[in-house]
């Protein structure tokens, strides 16, 4: 059985798998002569995508090896139609691109602010009080303190918010999140 084919664009899909819709545009018919094509786009990369005619319709298909080479992030996406010297915007949006888990050696699956903590709490393991006298580049961010006191309210800040990712997760998976306090009180 195959899967129904969606009427509109992704949010997200797994990067090397077969990615298809359909877009009906009433006022920019295919079989006008008018082209749809998409541009989706980020701070690291950019890809298009153009559909074909269909009828009135646009069909829209990636197959599995073009996507394979889409690196995985969030971007924001553009559709616009054209005919000759005409150009119209006809809809935006943004679609996460999930990684291939089944093609990587490895993948880490910490978040910045995990990573940022464990590179922070390596450094005081390494460098003790000095710690705060390093430069630390994550994520393309670099970050240098001038005193211990600096580096330490980074630290609790990055500790703060690896604690509220890690309650999220653990009510999204049906847990009881870490911060929450329990009670019970006599009533004689």
């Amino acid at each position: 059985m195959t899967a129904a084919i969606p009427t509109t664009e992704p949010t997200s899909f797994t990067a090397g798998d077969t990615v298809a819709w359909v877009k009906t545009l009433g006022d920019y018919p295919a079989s006008a002569g008018w082209t749809l094509a998409y541009a989706f786009i980020n701070s690291a990369a950019k890809f298009t995508i153009t559909a074909s005619a269909s009828g009135d319709d646009y069909s829209v298909t990636v197959p599995a090896a073009t996507s394979a080479a889409y690196a995985s992030g969030t971007y924001t996406w553009v559709a616009t139609v054209t005919k000759a010297s005409e150009r119209y915007t006809v809809g935006t949006g943004s679609a996460v691109v999930r990684p291939n888990l089944a093609a990587a050696s490895t993948y880490d699956t910490r978040s910045a602010a995990r990573k940022a903590l464990d590179a922070a709490d390596l450094a005081l393991a390494t460098y003790g009080a000095k710690a705060y006298l390093q430069s630390y580049e994550i994520a393309g961010r670099s970050q240098r303190f001038q005193d211990p006191g600096a580096f330490m309210a980074w630290r609790d800040k990055l500790k703060a918010e690896v604690r509220r990712e890690e309650n999220a997760a653990a009510i999204a998976a049906g847990r009881r999140p870490r911060n929450q306090v329990l009670a019970r009180f006599n009533t004689r």
